[in-house]
């Protein structure tokens, strides 16, 4: 797993730079690697009823295009199965950026107010492009990838919040990613099956210092799964929204290859 953000300003330092600072981020860096069991039984049961309720594993497989817009900072297009990616806004000094690149080879273009680049700054521009892929995406599909390699799942108990009854989930991670240290508890409803809410502790939080609560709220069907495309900060009420969501069956190739 890779790096989270605390305090809502952290992010990653050079994504933010570049790109445009998010209210809050959490990266994590296994996205594409296949689910397997975990070595706790009563957690693996939850993670798997969770994935059940969202659609199941087939539906979720055969989930190929994903759009959807980060807190309203930037638009991807994600191809699941070739690692296609096309992520566009404008950045926090005004320019607008088209980058289209490959998550698995690296490799791809990067258009600044419409001018092509290369040499240092295209090398910058495709680095940025795939944290923000690995961060922006975790905080849409995370309930997906709770079994992960890497991940170590725990159950952590029931919770009762406001009359509902939760199964807590714990996550670490062993060794991978650039924040190994980082922890997270996802919140099942214990009747809908679904993910209401996360916390993280990232392990650049001061000593005791308390996780950070976000609510996922809006669950609803695209294509053939379910996901939710509302964030609420649980401390102070603030939402951050996943816009422009969908899923396809198909897009045109020029998504993927057209600045």
């Amino acid at each position: 797993m890779t790096k989270r953000v605390p305090k809502e300003t952290e992010m990653l330092r050079t994504v933010t730079r570049r790109l445009a600072k998010p209210a809050a981020a959490v990266l994590v860096g296994t996205l594409l690697l296949p689910a397997v069991a975990t070595a706790d039984p009563q957690a693996d049961a939850v993670a798997e009823r969770t994935l059940e309720a969202m659609g199941g594993r087939a539906a979720w497989e055969a989930t190929r295009f994903l759009r959807f817009n980060f807190f309203g900072l930037r638009l991807h297009h994600w191809d699941r199965y070739t690692g296609r990616h096309r992520l566009e806004g404008k950045s926090r000094e005004g320019v607008s950026y088209v980058v289209l690149h490959n998550i698995h080879t690296h490799e791809g273009q990067v258009w600044l107010d419409g001018e092509p680049q290369s040499g240092e700054k295209k090398a910058e521009w495709l680095d940025n492009a795939y944290k923000a892929w690995i961060n922006d995406t975790y905080w849409l599909i995370m309930p997906y990838k709770l079994r992960d390699p890497g991940v170590v799942l725990t159950y952590d108990g029931e919770e009762e919040i406001d009359g509902n009854v939760y199964d807590r989930l714990h996550l670490s991670f062993a060794g991978v990613g650039v924040t190994a240290g980082d922890e997270y508890w996802a919140y099942i409803h214990r009747e809908t099956g679904l993910m209401d809410r996360w916390a993280y502790r990232l392990e650049s939080y001061e000593e005791g210092q308390a996780a950070t609560h976000w609510q996922w709220l809006g669950w609803k069907k695209y294509g053939a799964v379910l996901l939710a495309d509302v964030r609420r900060k649980v401390d102070d009420g603030s939402e951050r929204t996943l816009s422009e969501t969908a899923v396809f069956d198909h897009l045109d190739d020029a998504v993927f290859t057209a600045p």
